[in-house]
């Protein structure tokens, strides 16, 4: 599909979506007034979760390393006050510092991990400390205050899917043969009801882990959960990290900036479902208060898939001069899918609300707009290159 159609179709109505109605539930009711602790709270999703809580009238601590991201970053771009009364620096390794945190808190949203794929691939024992030791360790807090915490939502990732099959339930192959019918042949549609959980990466192995791992620990204890599988997450203010692949959105638009190449790896030919940062955000926070969110795992994602190749054409209509190479698929990447949005809807009566052409826009023209947000050691190499 060529990528000038991409935003037309975005803006319909899926075919399985079509006269459906939201039934609002008080999501500032159930919030205002309450302590929501946010586990990674001063990252970029992070950080979106504590805004979006603070304006409905929550009292949101950030628990963060803040080792992620040059303090720069977190301080001028992502709005974090360092040493202000809402910010917790710490590892959520440290077993006493996140039962201190979380004893009076109403609701906890565990979001810190270890997320990127390509670290989480060359240092496995990272990953395991921070996304299955420090889930523990969070997962163990939270059981101990289980009179107080109303519910904790766990972050996941569409990574468990791998790379995923053919539609299976009758209402999952109907949704993708009403998409076939609009967008043509479409890869797997990722339904978290039906669909098998088949990580291919250290990353991924984490995340099916920890969801297992919530529901086992909280059940004991009665402790309300639920769990949101993000996929693939990107929007301003995002910047890249050295030796990832991940966050394209981010990486081409920033090399595309310098004047760099976009390096297609295996020919661009992956799929993922693009969703806004401020639409993750909201997502998250719903999934605190939703009723029928209790012991649920559901997709956070728009239901529209978009390739690789198509989100380098959506940058480089911005930057009509850049260079396309396609470059060999790294380890641990999965050719992708779309999420299964009924689960959604359902349980959050909400749907996102940036298309991706819309949002490739917005993080284009907040590149050009905000240079000092390109790292330094990416305008080096470009430099030198």
């Amino acid at each position: 599909m060529e990528a000038t159609s991409r935003r037309a179709l975005s803006d319909r109505p899926r075919p399985t979506e079509r006269d459906a109605e939201e039934a609002a539930y008080d999501v500032q009711t159930a919030l205002a007034g309450a302590k929501v602790l946010v586990t990674g709270g001063a990252g970029l999703i992070g950080s979106r979760i504590t805004a979006r809580l603070r304006s409905l009238g929550a009292k949101p601590v950030a628990l963060c390393t803040l080792d992620a991201y040059p303090r720069e970053v977190y301080e001028g771009l992502f709005g974090i006050e360092v040493g202000g009364p809402h910010l917790v620096i710490g590892d959520i390794t440290d077993s006493a510092l996140v039962r201190e945190v979380v004893t009076d808190c109403d609701f906890v949203i565990h979001a810190a991990a270890l997320a990127d794929v390509a670290a989480c691939t060359r240092q496995p024992s990272s990953a395991i400390s921070t996304n299955v030791l420090g889930t523990q360790s969070v997962l163990d807090a939270v059981a101990g205050a289980a009179n107080q915490v109303q519910r904790t939502v766990f972050v996941s990732s569409a990574s468990v899917y791998g790379h995923g099959c053919e539609p299976q339930s009758p209402e999952a192959r109907a949704y993708h043969a009403a998409l076939e019918a609009v967008y043509g042949p479409l890869p797997p549609v990722f339904d978290e009801q039906v669909t098998p959980l088949d990580p291919v990466s250290a990353y991924a192995n984490t995340k099916a882990w920890g969801e297992a791992q919530t529901a086992l620990t909280l059940d004991a204890v009665g402790v309300s959960h639920s769990t949101v599988r993000y996929f693939s997450v990107y929007g301003e203010p995002q910047v890249v990290k050295p030796r990832s692949h991940s966050w394209v959105v981010a990486w081409f638009a920033t090399r595309a900036a310098l004047g760099l190449p976009l390096e297609l790896n295996g020919g661009g030919r992956q799929v993922r479902d693009f969703v806004h940062v401020d639409d993750v955000a909201e997502a998250t926070v719903r999934a605190l208060v939703a009723p029928d969110a209790h012991r649920a795992t559901f997709n956070v994602g728009t239901g529209i898939p978009t390739s690789i190749r198509e989100v380098a054409e959506l940058v480089r209509q911005h930057f009509p001069q850049t260079e396309v190479r396609e470059t060999p698929m790294p380890p641990g990447d999965p050719m992708g899918g779309f999420a299964a949005v009924k689960r959604m809807r359902q349980i959050l009566k909400w749907r996102p609300q940036v298309g991706v052409a819309d949002g490739v826009d917005r993080y284009a023209q907040w590149i050009k707009e905000t240079p000092a947000a390109i790292p330094t050691w990416l305008r080096e190499s470009a430099a030198a290159s």
